[in-house]
């Protein structure tokens, strides 16, 4: 493999010159870590999944946790070896192509672009939703039109913070990722301090058994809840996604990505374990285990746990909701500048603004997509919206995975090399890789019956239909760009192969961005 050129042109006072007009050398180590937490959403990840997990698996959920972690932690791995070589915004849209060819690469990127579109729905509804439980009783929560009307202005909230700049964002998401861990610790320790003082309802001793990976009762449950638990690690890629602004793109990112990850493990498997300390698994009242919790076990338990302060809990997943939707515009913003950067999305996207140094163009319009897919979804069906959601896992599971594949096949010619790269560059990425279509099959088998989920069309699971519905339309689009003559670069492998120059392509028939924004 020939070695990797440098993206970056030195400037006066050696400082680099940008890549692709955004703002380099902004973010540090700390500020990498918070938007890859943050991005997860951790606080509202648990409400949304934790109940479920225990109805599937009970005892066993903080073992669910830390399996579900093993392959997030090896394709981490994969994207901080492929971002010290290629520390390009498009991430697995741009290591994908060139490991695989532009066909898998713009399959890569759309399955980023359609994952976000989709949750951002999914955050704007639980946005709304928790801002209206805060005000009055709280049956302003149960008015469809006024939550929807909500949502949207979060999304658009959220695209305008994005679109004036990443330093702003990330300074919002500083106190943003505050308010969170405040109120999960806050949790953590009323909840052990009832449990030592004997004044926990449902008190239940800590036990080993939570911890041992034979103990699952059935295949069917191991399966559900590491598929569950999957989706609560998805978003740490985030800080991959704004290599380019940060202050050492090649190594930071990397490093921010696998903290986010083991911090996630910690901070799920150390919430988990207090809340069944104190609720138990029971299938009555308070009881983790109880279906009429699943869906929410911190509103179940934030009366008796926190008493007064029950109303953080609900700030808490309100502020998660909303914090996560500027973070997954961010980089499904910098994935299409990437890709039209490379002759892969009309030009443009690649549209950077000149005073706030942010993808504009690709900004509004994860924004605005975002909204319409939302307002579309919730007028044609609620039960639609909710199966696009539960569908996930399939796009995450998919451009995961492909990232995988695409660090054991580009670093192929030097895999044996030194013990570093056949741990880091070939068997840990191989085995998340496999882990991960394992998944993403078996999820689409699962998702495939007319039992799973809120709805059925053309006779089998909504579930499924809209999951690979959403990516066969990727493959759809792709065909109608590459029948036009712009894309052409693209698709015969001339404007990114595996040795296109990262960062700054060093072709002239590549755009590159003019002091105005516009092509130049």
């Amino acid at each position: 493999m020939n070695s990797i050129p440098s993206e970056t042109r030195a400037s006066g006072g050696g400082a680099a010159e940008p890549g692709k007009g955004l703002a380099t050398g902004t973010l540090g180590l700390w500020a990498s870590v918070v938007i890859g937490l943050a991005s997860t959403a951790p606080v509202y990840s648990l409400v949304a999944t934790l109940g479920f997990v225990v109805l599937a698996v009970g005892a066993q959920t903080p073992i669910a946790f830390i399996l579900a972690f093993i392959p997030m932690l090896f394709v981490a791995f994969a994207y901080r070896e492929l971002n010290q070589a290629i520390p390009d915004c498009g991430t697995s849209f741009t290591w994908a192509t060139k490991a695989f060819g532009p066909w898998v690469g713009w399959m890569a990127g759309w399955g980023v672009a359609v994952a976000g579109i989709v949750v951002l729905a999914n955050l704007a509804q639980i946005s709304g939703l928790y801002l209206w439980l805060l005000v009055g009783d709280g049956s302003l929560a149960g008015n469809p039109p006024l939550v929807t009307v909500t949502g949207v202005v979060f999304i658009a909230l959220m695209t305008f913070v994005s679109y004036r700049g990443v330093e702003i964002g990330a300074k919002l998401q500083n106190v943003l990722l505050g308010i969170q861990y405040l109120a999960l610790a806050l949790f953590v320790i009323a909840a052990l301090v009832s449990v030592a003082r004997g004044t926990a309802e449902n008190a239940t001793p800590v036990s080993l058994e939570w911890f041992n990976p034979f103990a699952f009762e059935s295949v069917e449950g191991f399966t559900e809840s590491i598929l569950l638990a999957l989706f609560i690690y998805w978003g740490w890629d985030a800080c991959l996604a704004l290599n380019e602004e940060t202050k050492d793109p090649r190594r930071i990112p990397g490093l921010a990505a696998l903290i986010s990850t083991v911090l996630l493990l910690i901070t799920y498997v150390g919430v988990s374990v207090a809340a069944m300390m104190y609720a138990g698994v029971g299938d009555e009242g308070i009881g983790l285990g109880n279906e009429a919790n699943s869906e929410d076990v911190f509103l179940a338990l934030k009366d008796v746990v926190l008493g007064p302060w029950a109303w953080l809990l609900v700030v808490a997943v309100l502020v998660s909701a909303v914090s996560s939707t500027q973070t997954t515009i961010l980089p499904t913003a910098r994935g299409t500048l990437s890709m039209a950067v490379y002759r892969a999305l009309p030009a443009r996207f690649s549209v950077v603004h000149p005073r706030f140094r942010t993808p504009s163009f690709s900004t509004l319009v994860m924004g605005i997509s975002a909204i319409a897919y939302y307002v579309v979804m919730t007028v044609i069906s609620e039960n639609i919206l909710a199966d696009s959601i539960l569908s996930l896992g399939l796009a995450i599971a998919f451009y995961y995975a492909i990232t995988g594949y695409a660090c054991v096949w580009y670093f192929r010619r030097e895999l044996f090399a030194s013990r570093h790269n056949v741990i880091f560059r070939f068997l840990l990425p191989l085995l998340g890789a496999l882990m991960l279509t394992a998944a993403f099959i078996r999820s689409a088998v699962d998702m495939a019956d007319v039992d799973y989920g809120y709805s059925v069309l053309l006779g089998i699971g909504g579930t499924f239909v809209t999951g690979i519905g959403s990516l066969a339309l990727g493959l759809v689009l792709m065909v109608l760009w590459r029948t036009r003559s712009g894309s052409l670069p693209f698709f015969r492998g001339e404007s990114l192969n595996e040795d296109t120059p990262v960062l700054v392509p060093d072709s002239p028939d590549i755009p590159t961005r003019s002091t105005d924004g516009g092509p130049s």
